[in-house]
């Protein structure tokens, strides 16, 4: 019987490890970012020793990150880069150099030569933007002002780590004969750099959309998907090939396609290979850490890891202060940015490679970075349970919870910007409402218009059955949170049966899980206000008011008939893409007939009236 082929008995050990681990560390509320770390660690070298050529796994799931770019790229157009230039050369330059002046001055104290303790203290000084943007994204924290300043610190270092490896050589004892050769090098590698750049700039903006265009029209939906991944791994490769990050690569190509037609079909095509590389990703940073440094040296290995942590930490939540981050952000922005990066393996290699330092001080600077990367998601655990309810009840009002036994026949869960509609108009046509939110410095914005509402959760069974709960007609949910609507619905339907619910959709996802509990009145966001818009560029474009507004009510009854009949397949997404699919065009091609009909109709009228 022949043995298996070692790539399959490998592909077979990390997914059984990544199906087995990261379900259970969401389970215990840990995430999936720590899940893949632990399944990493438990079958590399220093688990049960399933998988030993780390290295070569580790470069290959680096494509992972490299995916990443490519999509965050997908989402900034080239003008929207252009207005962050600032952030990123101003926060990134601010945060890298001030970092890495801390950890190599605190290098130097303790011994180090200034050589070794510059390469050190740049090193350190990087991030990990492959857990940073998982995490901001996980969070929906890329669009806030934290996000933003984030994102521009990692693409900054990104570009920083160019430098730091072209400064290694001469930081390295050189011997006077080579100087001269090394000089030359450097000076080939830079021509070499702007040469694929430019190449990459150009052929993106003149090759890039008529291949792409091209190869859509053969129909063939796996040579799209094969193209996207050809794109990507081609210009990582040249990147490689000249000594540049693989990620910032896929960055550029990706803000070169921000604007084409073909985006969202290229993030479509590509998001399911970035999650599985990513987590691959970080399951060859859990098997890369040397335990064996850290059983020689736990005391030394331990004071790195918790001091330059520190070190970056106060650092950073200092520039956090002074880029005005707000105050409840600034927690999460410097965790996420004081961990070490994935770019520190490579400079720290290098440095090895280059004589800086001794090949054990790489050992043990890179498991100090590897275990950083490990600490990072469960501090971020410990910051979620303990450390934020303490700033979210910081420089805000301190507010009494629901306490008196209200009788309105609706409650409204949430006095957001959707919630704050309903409110008006209820209480306009004289209605009586108890409003309930849980967030202070709204609330008392909201008081000071005039509005009444109380504070409280209203997730909690106790406060709903203060509010009136069990004498009220009308709930209506208009929470922000998907995962806080779900809950209050299930609240209501256990507790309060009686109630009729109402209900505020987030998305497509979280109407079906609303449905699913029984909820018949759900109303989608942003669906009204995009009808009144489709109805103005109608007009804009011609058409009579009263036209426009049957075109649009029409599509209306449309959508929703097709959302009922999508329905009972979203679980199924083969079926549902299907139902999708006939329904649009089916709605199509009717539209298509009656313009052919009213065309035939002009026609016709236009010759009798010539007869005549």
């Amino acid at each position: 019987m022949e043995h298996a082929p070692t790539w399959l008995t490998n592909s077979f050990i990390y997914l059984a490890a990544a199906v087995i681990v990261v379900p259970l560390s969401r389970a215990l509320g840990l995430g999936a970012i720590i899940g893949y770390l632990v399944a990493g660690i438990a079958i590399g070298p220093w688990g049960l020793g399933l998988v030993t050529n780390v290295q070569d796994i580790l470069h290959f799931a680096e494509f992972g990150v490299v995916l990443m770019l490519f999509l965050v790229g997908l989402e900034l157009e080239p003008r929207r880069l252009w207005a962050l230039r600032r952030p990123i050369f101003g926060w990134g330059s601010a945060q890298v150099l001030a970092c890495a002046l801390a950890i190599g001055a605190a290098a130097v104290a303790f011994g180090m030569r200034w050589q070794t303790a510059v390469v050190v203290g740049l090193g350190l000084a990087l991030s990990s933007t492959a857990i940073a943007l998982q995490v901001m994204g996980e969070r929906n924290l890329l669009r806030t002002s934290s996000g933003q300043a984030g994102f521009s610190i990692l693409l900054f270092q990104d570009v920083a780590a160019i430098p730091i490896l072209a400064l290694l050589p001469l930081l390295a004892v050189a011997t006077q004969s080579n100087n001269a050769l090394v000089a030359m090098n450097r000076t080939l590698e830079a021509l070499k750099i702007v040469a694929v750049i430019g190449g990459i700039i150009l052929g993106g903006r003149l090759l890039l959309r008529p291949l792409l265009r091209w190869i859509a029209r053969s129909e063939t939906p796996e040579i799209f998907t094969a193209a996207s991944l050809l794109l990507v791994v081609g210009i990582a490769g040249l990147m490689q090939f000249v000594g540049l990050s693989m990620a910032l690569g896929a960055f550029l190509a990706g803000v070169l396609l921000a604007e084409s037609e073909y985006r969202r079909e290229l993030e479509t095509d590509l998001e399911p290979f970035k999650g599985l590389l990513l987590g691959l990703f970080f399951m060859a940073v859990g098997m890369s850490i040397d335990f064996g440094v850290l059983i020689r040296s736990p005391g030394l290995m331990i004071a790195i890891v918790f001091g330059f942590l520190a070190l970056k930490l106060a650092v950073i939540y200092a520039l956090a202060r002074a880029l005005d981050v707000p105050f409840r952000e600034r927690p999460v922005f410097t965790l996420l940015l004081a961990q070490g990066g994935e770019f520190a393996f490579v400079v720290f290699q290098a440095a090895a490679g280059a004589h800086v330092f001794a090949p054990e001080t790489a050992s043990l600077l890179i498991g100090a970075v590897a275990l950083s990367m490990l600490l990072s998601p469960l501090l971020l655990v410990a910051l979620d349970k303990w450390l934020l309810p303490r700033y979210a009840n910081c420089n805000v009002p301190v507010l009494e919870e629901i306490s008196e036994p209200q009788t309105a026949p609706v409650i409204l869960a949430g006095f957001g910007r959707y919630g704050q509609i309903i409110g008006r108009l209820l209480s306009a046509q004289g209605i009586a409402v108890t409003v309930l939110d849980h967030d202070a410095e709204m609330i008392e914005a909201a008081r000071a218009f005039g509005s009444k509402l109380f504070y409280g959760d209203a997730t909690r069974l106790d406060l709903l059955r203060t509010a009136g709960a069990g004498q009220a007609r009308i709930l209506v949910v208009a929470v922000d949170s998907v995962e806080q609507s779900l809950k209050i619905v299930d609240l209501a339907r256990e507790h309060f049966p009686h109630l009729e619910l109402v209900a505020r959709a987030r998305d497509v996802t979280h109407w079906n899980q609303l449905r699913d509990r029984g909820v018949m009145r759900v109303e989608r966001e942003l669906f009204e206000s995009s009808l009144r818009s489709a109805r103005t560029v109608l007009e804009l474009l011609g058409q009579t008011p009263d036209t426009a507004y049957q075109s649009a009510q029409r599509f209306r009854e449309h959508n929703l008939a097709l959302f009922e009949e999508m329905y009972p397949f979203y679980k199924d997404r083969s079926k549902l893409i299907a139902v999708a699919k006939r329904g649009r065009q089916q709605f199509e091609d009717q539209l298509a007939a009656e313009r052919e009909q009213q065309a035939q109709a002009v026609v016709q009228t236009s010759a009798v009236a010539g007869g005549r």
